[in-house]
């Protein structure tokens, strides 16, 4: 039988990153540098909000849960378990577009890792947002390429968009200790330090035709604690941003 805690636990840290790297995403609407990532950014936010809302509703529906909107918006800042990448402020757009970057990357990777996990509900849902995902993916992909080759100033500031977001994007992969090789064992996925080569390995030639640099594998120094419920100063502001309308009535129908 399946480890309920140990797929809580994985569930909890997929939706609660979407969630946040959604709200992250939907900041842009109406800032993007041209009207068509306006557009881009508003649909990739509600993508991920989507898929985060699937998620909590796994954990409510399979496992016992709370309810998704309440699991979402309702849990205090130590409960939540995204990591420090997709709570940091947008900043300027080349860290927003190489936060995407590499962050769709990573989740591609992990939902592509579960089309043959054991845990049902999670191999349907990777099937299901198969699609969202190479959009998504081909997206940050081009932007990358593009403003990498765009000038001497455009190629800088990437570069240093890179640099600034490494450590945080590895931090994406950081292991549950107590929960990691009982999901291994099961078959649901993986584990994260499998998840975290495959991600190298597929941010990696993208990288090569920008002409971006990726630092040596072992100067990479991941950027954990979000999975432990430590994270960000910027966590709490983005929480009760998102929750002000929700919170005026938790008991209301929408």
């Amino acid at each position: 039988m399946i480890n309920q805690a140990a797929i809580k636990d994985l569930i909890i840290k997929m939706a609660d990153d979407e969630l946040i790297q959604g709200h992250r995403n939907s900041e842009w609407t109406g800032l993007g540098p041209v009207m068509e990532e306006d557009i881009a950014f508003s649909s990739m936010a509600q993508d991920k909000i989507g898929h985060a809302w699937a998620l909590y509703r796994i954990l409510h529906e399979d496992l016992g849960g709370e309810d998704p909107d309440r699991f979402a918006f309702l849990r205090p800042e130590k409960e939540y378990r995204s990591a420090h990448l997709v709570e940091m402020p947008n900043g300027t757009y080349d860290f927003s577009l190489m936060r995407h970057f590499l962050f769709d990357q990573a989740e591609t990777i992990r939902y592509e890792s579960m089309q043959e996990s054991s845990f049902e509900s999670l191999r349907l849902l990777s099937k299901k947002v198969k699609g969202e995902l190479k959009y998504h993916t081909l997206h940050a992909n081009a932007w990358v390429m593009q403003l990498s080759k765009a000038g001497e100033e455009s190629y800088g500031r990437m570069q240093q968009a890179l640099n600034d977001t490494i450590a945080l994007a590895a931090g994406l992969f950081e292991a549950s200790p107590e929960h990691e090789a009982a999901l291994i064992e099961d078959k649901v996925y993986p584990g994260e330090a499998e998840l975290y080569r495959r991600w190298l390995d597929r941010i990696y030639p993208v990288l090569v035709k920008a002409s971006l640099n990726l630092p040596a594998i072992t100067a990479i120094k991941p950027v954990y604690g979000g999975r432990q419920g430590i994270h960000t100063i910027h966590l709490q502001p983005l929480l009760k941003e998102m929750s002000e309308v929700f919170n005026l009535d938790a008991e209301a129908g929408w």
